[in-house]
């Protein structure tokens, strides 16, 4: 600070010196009449007095910035440079760096670590055997940054209560990346936009062409309920039995929203079921489908699809939409969005619009939500009794729902007339896992008959399992949100 005194003494005495000179030089240069003209030896010795007094000062300035640069600096707390010396320590300083190091929360605390080999599990079955791998990798990459210790990405205590503390957020100190992406999941924003991107990839033709399909799609969500209530005997809450049943729509957005509203708590274990026995359907279900139908069920022909016009398919989102919203408000998020994605596809005016959500949007989204729900995954949610309950009773869902589909369409065959028949294997379709359910049904139903066709018969009930889950979600939360 003093230094920049003395500079700027310097400048002040230059201007000094300058000043004078410059002004006598103007009084010469217009002599006033009657003045007696100095002379220049006269102007010559006013100049060296005005010299003499610029060097006294100068010399003033540098005795002040002689003292400044001798003495010693002075800390916050009035220590010199000797005390800063004798308090600097290179072992203190390794201490402190590896102390704050993210080893030490390792040797800490368990969990972290063993949470971090659970990432590296699911990013094995994400990568090499391409389980759902568009989310289950980003959800597992998600957990490993949040249980890297030190890291502070993700802060659980920021939506304590199942409520967004808006006033942490407002102060910006201690928030992390994952807490701004989690908003997206708390607030519902991304399945809401995944679920834009999956109407517009989702063709409502076959239902259309069979009415009855919705009936197939509505009896697969049994898996909800009855996982519902073996959850509350477990002795789960009401709104995580909620939760949990949700698995068994085979929907992953879906579950996250109710999740996130109903047990936010329990968001990474159940995002990460789901997603894993989405990716399992085509082991669960053979299993189940071959042991509640007879080898003659297994053969049925259905008839081939009527052709759908361009109207009704434009028609059908406005409708369903229209009519879901009024019975079940709740369901208005999803099914609307679902609904507008498939309107987009196939009105045919907005292409660009359709191909941006089937593909940008889409991405981008599923890698944010991917993260986001990732980051729930800490050691005190997802390491307790509870986790292992919910991974049970996600196969008991997945299971239900598919043998409700499978056992409706045999109740329905019994009052079919001949020829009108449903194939049974296209019933467990009716769970949501576009279009990997319906492919399920065509590949089990060709190994008894090679030129039986049913993938167009089951992409009816599977895209009505779609709405299926979401009306089921709406329920779900008019009942316990």
């Amino acid at each position: 600070m003093k230094s920049v005194k003395f500079y700027f003494s310097l400048l002040i005495a230059a201007v000094m010196f300058v000043m004078p000179l410059q002004a006598q030089e103007n009084q010469l240069a217009e002599p006033v009449e009657g003045e007696m003209i100095e002379t220049p030896a006269t102007e010559a010795n006013e100049g060296i007095m005005l010299i003499d007094e610029a060097v006294e000062v100068v010399e003033e300035v540098a005795e002040v910035a002689v003292e400044t640069v001798a003495a010693p600096v002075q800390g916050s707390e009035g220590r010199d440079n000797n005390d800063i010396d004798k308090d600097f320590s290179v072992g203190k300083a390794i201490g402190d760096f590896v102390g704050q190091a993210g080893f030490k929360g390792l040797v800490d605390d368990w969990r972290f670590a063993v949470m971090i080999l659970v990432s590296f599990l699911l990013l094995y079955l994400a990568i090499v055997k391409k389980f759902e791998p568009l989310l289950l990798m980003p959800i597992a990459f998600g957990m490993l940054l949040t249980n890297l210790p030190g890291a502070g990405m993700f802060h659980s205590e920021l939506f304590a209560g199942g409520h967004v503390h808006w006033e942490d957020f407002a102060l910006g100190s201690g928030v992390g990346l994952l807490d701004y992406l989690y908003l997206g999941v708390k607030l519902g924003i991304y399945p809401c936009l995944i679920f834009i991107g999956v109407g517009a990839m989702t063709d409502f033709g076959p239902l259309i062409a069979n009415p009855k399909s919705f009936l197939l799609g509505a009896a697969a969500q049994l898996g909800i309920f009855a996982t519902f209530i073996g959850a509350y005997a477990l002795g789960f809450a009401p709104n995580e039995c909620g939760s949990i049943g949700i698995i068994g729509g085979a929907d992953g957005p879906t579950s996250i929203f109710l999740t996130a509203r109903l047990a936010p708590e329990l968001l990474g274990p159940i995002a990460i079921a789901a997603y894993s026995y989405m990716a399992l359907v085509p082991v669960i279900q053979p299993p189940i489908m071959r042991a509640l139908t007879t080898q003659n069920e297994r053969l049925i022909k259905m008839k081939q699809l009527r052709q759908v016009s361009k109207t009704e398919k434009i028609l059908f989102p406005v409708i369903i939409t229209i009519v879901i919203a009024l019975l079940l408000p709740s369901a208005a998020p999803l099914v609307g969005c679902l609904m507008l994605g498939n309107l987009m596809k196939e009105c045919g005016v907005v292409d660009r619009l359709a191909k941006t959500v089937q593909n940008e949007l889409m991405n981008i989204v599923v890698i944010f939500l991917g993260i986001s729900v990732g980051a729930t995954a800490t050691g005190d949610s997802f390491l307790n009794i509870k986790t292992i309950f919910i991974l049970c009773l996600g196969i008991l869902a997945f299971s239900a729902g598919s043998a409700g589909g499978v056992l409706l369409a045999k109740l329905m065959n019994v009052f079919a007339k001949e020829g009108n028949k449903i194939n049974p294997l296209i019933g467990s379709a009716g769970v949501s896992a576009v279009p990997m359910a319906a492919r399920v049904s065509q590949t089990v139903g060709q190994e008894y008959d090679r030129s039986n066709f049913l993938l167009m018969h089951a992409m009816g009930p599977n895209v009505a399992g779609v709405v299926g889950s979401a009306v089921a979600a709406g329920i779900l939360l008019a009942f316990l949100g």
